[in-house]
C-alpha cells in the first residue's frame, strides 16, 4: 500500500489530469464553469471531451456512460462504445462534446411521479461539470443530471444542485455585508459515515427475506447480541480486514477520500467515514461507495447489507451527515473562532440554521423518511423522529447571554486530568459530543444523524441547503435595508434565539422523558413516513422551493408521490416474501419436527417409557404453529384487499396501519417455532450464525 499516492484518484479524469491534457485556454474555461458556475461553451465542451476520450482509453476504457441518480434511489447507467464505423469495415474511436453534454435515456420506466406518462419516453442527462468523470469497467463515467424532455428533474440529483446555487446566493448577501467582497461562491460541504454490515455470502443466499426486502422478517433473539458491547472499536477480525483493505484500494483510485474505518456497536457492523467533499460530489462519491461495497464484499464471499435494520432486536445502521459551509476561499462560516460570543457573523449563520431546522423540522423529517428508517428511527441506537439541535454548553450559554442581554463569560481552557503522569495533558474540548441528537453542532459543523444507511445524500442536503438559504435570504432582506446595521443584527440573532430556543436539546434524546418534553415545546413528532409525506405539499412548503429554484409544484408533488410509492411497494414486497417463507419453508419444518416428536413420542410409549417431553413440546409448537398459520391467513388476506389504485396517501396508510402491522403479529410465533425447532429442521441461518461467523 505503500503506492497510495500514485494511486489516489488514478480512474479520474481530475483537475491535475485535466490540468496537464487541456489547451490552457480550454482548462481556464472549464475551470470558470466548475468554479462560478458559468455556461460552458460547446467549442470548449469538444475539447474537453476529445481529451477525456483519449484518456479514458489509455485507461482501458471501450465504452461512455451517463451516471445519474433517478428517483430509485440507486445510480442508473446506459452504455455506449466510443466506436464510429468508417469506410464500411474500419472504425474509429469518437466522443464528441454533444456527447459528454447531453445523453438521451428513456425516461418511460424511471419513476416520474406522474411527470411522464408510459407513452412519453423522451428524457435528457446533462453533465455536471463540477463532479468529475471517472472509470468503472470499461466504462468512462460521466455524472449527469436528469430531466425530462418538459426540462423538470426526474433525478435527485438536479435539485441538489439548485439548492447548492440558493444557498450559495444568498449567504454571499450575507458576506456582503460584513465586507467580504471577495467571495464568489458559498460551498456546502459533506462527510458521510457510512454504516453497513457484512455477513457469509453463502448464509445470506438462504435467507429469502435478506436477497428479497434487504432485512430479516423473521429470526429468534441469540444467545449473545450487542449486550456486551465487546465489537465496537474491537479488533477486527481478519476477512473483514481483508475486505477493508480491497475496498479502500478500490475507492482512493476512484479519488474517494476514505480515511477511517472501525467496527460499530452491532456484531458484523461497521462504519467508513471519508474526508468532507462538496455536497454534490459527496452524494456521488456516496453512491459509488454503496455500490463498491457490495462488490467487494462478494469477492471476499461475504454480502454487505446497507438496510436500515436488517436485524429486528439490535443497532440498525446510518448515514451520519455532516454539513458545514464555507467560502470559495476555505472560510469556514460555521467555525466559532477562540470567542464565539464575538464573532457576529458566526453567530449570524447559527441562528438561520436554528431557525431553519425549527421552522422546517418536517421537511429535514421528509428527508430521511422510508421504509427501512422507519425501522431505525426512534430505536435505541438512532434518533427520534423528533427533530432538535444539540448546541453544546458552551454555546448555548453564548446564546442565553444574548437572549438575556448580560455579558458572556469567557470560559479559561481546561486540560483533561486522566489521573496519570505519564500521560500527556491536552486541552478539554469545550463541549461533549451528543449521539442522542439527530442535527448535532460538532465544532464547526452540523451532524445529521437521522439519515438513513441506503439513503441517497442528494435530499436531505438539498432539504437543509434550502431551508438555510430561505433563512439567509430573510437575514440579508432586514440587513440590507437597515439603518443601524449592528443593531439589527444584534436584534436577529436575539430574537432568533428567543422565537427559537425550543428546537435547542443537549440531553438525552432516547429518554421517553423527552417525548414529553418535547410534545410541551410544540415540536413535531412524526414517528413514520406515512405521517411525514403530507406535509411536503402542503402551500408553505411549495412556495419555499419554488421561491428559491428548488423544486416546482409539479416537481414536489411527483417526489411527495414516488417516496409513498416506494413506501408501500417495499411494505406489499416484505408481506408477499413473508407469506412465501411461512408456507414454503418454517410451516413445513415445524410439521416436520412435529412428525418425529409424535413418532419418538409412540415408540417410548410402546416401550412403556414416559414421553412427557416429546408431548410438551409437541404441543408447543403444535400452538404456536396454529397461531402462526391463523396469522398467516390474515395477512394474506389483508394483502389481497389493499387498494390497487387511487390516492397513494390512502394507500400508504393502509399499509401501515394493516398489512404492517400484522406483519409485526405474523412473526411472533414464527419467531417462537425457530426457538423451540430442532436446528437441523430450520430450514434458515439463525441470527447467531449470520451475525457471528465472520471471522
Amino acid at each position: 500500500m505503500s503506492n497510495v499516492p500514485e494511486m489516489f484518484g488514478s480512474l479520474v479524469f481530475n483537475d491535475t489530469v485535466m490540468k496537464e491534457r487541456l489547451p490552457k485556454a480550454t482548462y481556464k474555461a472549464l475551470r470558470e464553469t466548475r468554479e462560478r458556475g458559468k455556461a460552458l461553451d460547446p467549442k470548449v465542451a469538444d475539447v474537453v471531451a476529445n481529451t477525456m476520450k483519449e484518456w479514458a482509453l489509455e485507461k482501458g476504457a471501450t465504452h461512455f456512460t451517463h451516471w445519474f441518480q433517478p428517483m430509485t434511489g440507486i445510480t442508473a447507467e446506459k452504455h455506449d462504445s466510443f466506436i464510429t464505423p468508417v469506410d464500411g469495415e474500419k472504425v474509429i474511436m469518437e466522443f464528441s462534446g454533444k456527447e459528454l453534454i447531453k445523453g438521451e435515456p428513456d425516461a418511460s420506466s424511471f419513476p416520474s411521479g406522474g411527470l411522464r406518462a408510459t407513452f412519453e419516453a423522451r428524457g435528457y442527462t446533462a453533465w455536471d461539470p463540477t463532479s468529475d468523470a471517472f472509470i468503472k469497467g470499461n466504462s468512462l463515467c460521466i455524472p449527469t443530471a436528469f430531466c425530462s424532455y418538459g426540462g423538470e428533474a426526474l433525478d435527485k440529483k438536479t435539485p441538489l444542485l439548485r439548492s447548492m446555487d440558493a444557498i450559495s446566493k444568498q449567504a454571499l448577501r450575507i458576506l456582503k455585508l460584513f465586507g467580504n467582497t471577495k467571495a464568489k461562491r458559498v460551498i456546502t460541504t459533506v462527510g458521510p459515515e457510512q454504516e453497513y454490515f457484512l455477513i457469509d455470502k453463502a448464509m445470506y443466499g438462504q435467507r429469502k427475506d435478506l436477497v428479497y426486502t434487504g432485512r430479516t422478517l423473521f429470526g429468534a433473539k441469540p444467545p449473545k447480541g450487542q449486550e456486551m458491547e465487546d465489537h465496537y472499536f474491537g479488533v477486527i477480525k481478519p476477512r473483514v480486514a481483508s475486505f477493508m483493505q480491497d475496498l479502500n484500494k478500490e475507492l482512493w483510485k476512484l479519488g474517494i477520500l476514505a480515511k477511517t474505518e472501525h467496527n460499530e456497536v452491532a456484531p458484523s457492523q461497521h462504519e467508513l467515514a471519508p474526508i468532507f467533499a462538496t455536497s454534490n460530489v459527496a452524494t456521488d462519491h456516496n453512491q459509488l461507495v454503496m455500490e463498491i461495497m457490495k462488490k467487494v464484499a462478494t469477492k471476499h464471499g461475504l454480502t454487505c447489507l446497507l438496510h436500515e435494520k436488517p436485524f429486528d432486536g439490535i443497532n440498525g445502521s446510518g448515514k451520519h451527515n455532516n454539513w458545514s459551509l464555507s467560502t470559495d476561499a476555505g472560510e469556514n462560516l460555521l467555525e466559532p473562532g477562540e470567542s464565539p460570543s464575538q464573532n457576529a457573523q458566526f453567530l449570524l449563520f447559527l441562528a438561520a440554521v436554528i431557525k431553519a431546522v425549527d421552522e422546517h423540522q418536517d421537511l429535514l423529517r421528509i428527508s430521511v423518511a422510508s421504509a427501512g428508517n422507519d425501522h431505525r428511527l426512534g430505536a435505541n441506537e438512532a434518533p427520534p423522529a423528533i427533530i432538535s439541535v444539540f448546541l453544546g454548553d458552551e454555546l448555548t450559554d453564548v446564546l442565553a447571554s444574548i437572549e438575556s442581554g448580560k455579558p458572556c463569560v469567557q470560559k479559561d481552557r481546561v486540560f483533561m486530568e486522566i489521573g496519570s503522569d505519564i500521560l500527556p495533558r491536552f486541552p478539554k474540548d469545550t463541549t461533549d459530543r451528543n449521539r442522542t441528537s439527530p442535527f448535532a453542532f460538532t465544532g464547526n459543523k452540523f451532524e445529521f444523524r437521522s439519515v438513513g444507511s441506503t439513503a441517497s445524500l442528494a435530499c436531505p442536503n438539498m432539504m437543509l441547503n434550502t431551508i438555510v438559504a430561505d433563512e439567509l435570504s430573510q437575514f440579508a432582506d432586514i440587513l440590507e435595508n437597515a439603518k443601524d446595521f449592528k443593531g439589527a443584527l444584534n436584534k436577529i440573532v436575539k430574537d432568533t434565539i428567543r422565537d427559537h430556543k425550543r428546537i435547542i436539546f443537549n440531553g438525552n434524546n432516547y429518554a421517553p422523558e423527552w417525548v414529553e418534553e418535547a410534545k410541551k415545546r410544540g415540536l413535531l413528532n412524526l414517528r413514520s413516513t406515512v405521517d411525514a409525506m403530507p406535509n411536503y405539499i402542503t402551500g408553505e412548503n411549495v412556495a419555499l422551493f419554488k421561491k428559491h429554484g428548488v423544486l416546482s409544484k409539479t416537481e414536489v408533488y411527483a417526489r411527495y408521490d414516488i417516496e409513498l410509492e416506494n413506501y408501500y411497494k417495499q411494505i406489499h414486497i416484505e408481506a408477499l416474501t413473508m407469506l412465501d417463507m411461512i408456507k414454503k419453508d418454517i410451516l413445513p419444518a415445524a410439521a416436520s419436527y412435529m412428525k418425529e416428536l409424535g413418532e419418538t413420542a409412540a415408540q417410548k410409549k410402546q416401550l412403556g417409557i414416559g414421553a412427557g417431553f416429546e408431548e410438551d413440546l409437541l404441543k408447543k409448537i403444535a400452538g404456536h404453529s396454529d397461531k402462526l398459520y391463523a396469522e398467516m391467513e390474515k395477512l394474506e388476506s389483508d394483502v389481497d384487499n389493499a387498494p390497487q389504485s387511487g390516492d397513494t396517501l390512502e394507500i400508504a396508510k393502509y399499509y401501515r396501519s394493516t398489512v404492517f402491522a400484522q406483519m409485526a403479529e405474523t412473526r411472533k410465533p414464527a419467531d417462537e417455532i425457530e426457538s423451540l425447532v430442532g436446528s437441523k429442521y430450520w430450514p434458515y441461518p439463525t441470527y447467531g450464525e449470520l451475525l457471528f461467523s465472520v471471522v
